[in-house]
């Protein structure tokens, strides 16, 4: 079928490098293999492969046809086929899609399109404290102008460490999450909620970074899920314990393990190398990493969020004490006080992304785009961001 008018969409391809957890490499066995099975139109063999907007292309200068791969789709153009791109089927189609490892990956890919993470993905990962291996699995494809995710919710990384405390133990929790292959600016913020999963990070590990723990509310581990409720306890900030292990990540009452912050294990952790996308928010735009290259400096993204200064109110439904960064509440958006915006992401090189950082909100406050439907919890499903141990609640 004829995908769309655009005859320009492969002809301005760029050359790349190329980086860890990628589709490339079932793209250019795919090109290899057309090559062999159509050496008339395919001329001459083997050019470089270049990228462009989510596609890999080769442009076969002999006969001027084009072959693009975005994703696991491919497309292809040119004066025997004519000036519209078509649509030719699915890499699965033609040859047999290679599986990539990502057992203790650093992550070190930064494009911002989705379509460039399209592989078959798998782990084997240890929980540390039961001594039990898990196999990870994390499928992500592409359907018309839809990214797919398919995880078992196992992270590529051993997790469970002793300074965890799990309330449930990890188990394979199979769900699915898809995004935009462009997404876009809505009309105003959306803000994150107990409601919505934040993200799904290329560990194959959800983000989840509310907790459903207010001040007053039942025992102050759980129950919490009015977003109006003032006083909800951060599950990041050091005065709380949420049981979380060593990748700030911890267990919802199902088993899916999720991070509430700095998914420490994906990228390097200091200002040696610009940070690569380390997962995708639920409204499509790219999570990065802590660092960025500001004109030749390395250092550190920093969020224009504050702690509010004086004291909490007190009387009945309030806290009082100063503001420490117990509560969420605790803190205010400053504008311009940081690097990054009220949902915590900046435009850099033309690209938005949001980006981990080791203070509050750690990830993200707010959506610029819309959320996906398929980031939205199931009725009855589990409380977001879990809860603390039993016994091991935040201090009241």
């Amino acid at each position: 079928m004829k995908y769309c008018k655009a005859y320009l969409l492969l002809a301005c391809a760029v050359p790349f490098n190329y980086s860890l957890s990628d589709t490339l490499v079932n793209a250019n066995s795919f090109f290899t293999f057309a090559e062999s099975s159509y050496p008339a139109l395919l001329s001459p063999t083997a050019p470089v492969t270049q990228e462009l907007q989510g596609y890999y292309v080769r442009q076969y200068s002999d006969t001027d046809i084009y072959l693009g791969v975005k994703g696991d789709d491919i497309y292809a153009l040119g004066e025997q086929l004519g000036p519209d791109v078509i649509y030719a089927g699915k890499l699965s189609d033609f040859i047999s899609v290679a599986e990539s490892d990502i057992s203790d990956a650093i992550l070190n890919n930064r494009r911002s399109e989705c379509t460039y993470y399209a592989d078959n993905l798998f782990s084997s990962v240890l929980d540390l404290k039961r001594n039990i291996l898990f196999a990870g699995s994390l499928q992500i494809t592409i359907d018309g102008d839809e990214c797919v995710f398919k995880t078992n919710s196992i992270p590529n990384h051993d997790f469970n460490n002793n300074s965890a405390a799990f309330a449930t133990n990890v188990s394979a929790v199979d769900a699915q999450f898809k995004i935009s292959t462009e997404p876009r600016f809505a009309a105003g913020n959306t803000v994150i909620s107990l409601q919505t999963d934040s993200a799904i990070l290329l560990s194959g590990a959800k983000l989840d970074l509310l907790a459903a723990a207010c001040f007053g509310v039942a025992n102050e581990k759980i129950g919490c899920n009015d977003m109006a409720q003032p006083w909800r306890f951060d599950p990041m900030s050091p005065n709380n314990n949420f049981g979380t292990d060593g990748h700030n990540a911890h267990t919802q009452p199902d088993g899916s393990y999720h991070y509430h912050g700095n998914p420490l294990a994906l990228f390097t952790q200091s200002p040696t190398v610009v940070s690569p996308v380390v997962g995708f928010a639920a409204d499509g735009f790219p999570i990065f990493g802590s660092y960025i290259d500001d004109a030749g400096n390395m250092r550190a993204v920093t969020s224009s969020y504050q702690l509010k200064s004086g004291s909490r109110p007190i009387g009945a439904g309030n806290p009082g004490g100063s503001y420490d960064g117990t509560f969420v509440d605790d803190y205010e958006y400053v504008a311009d006080s940081g690097d990054l915006d009220e949902c915590n992401g900046m435009m850099q090189a033309g690209v938005y992304g949001y980006y981990v950082v080791n203070e509050y909100p750690w990830v993200l406050a707010c959506y610029k785009g819309t959320p996906h439907s398929s980031f939205n919890k199931t009725a009855g499903g589990p409380p977001s961001g879990g809860g603390p141990p039993p016994g091991r609640g935040p201090p009241p």
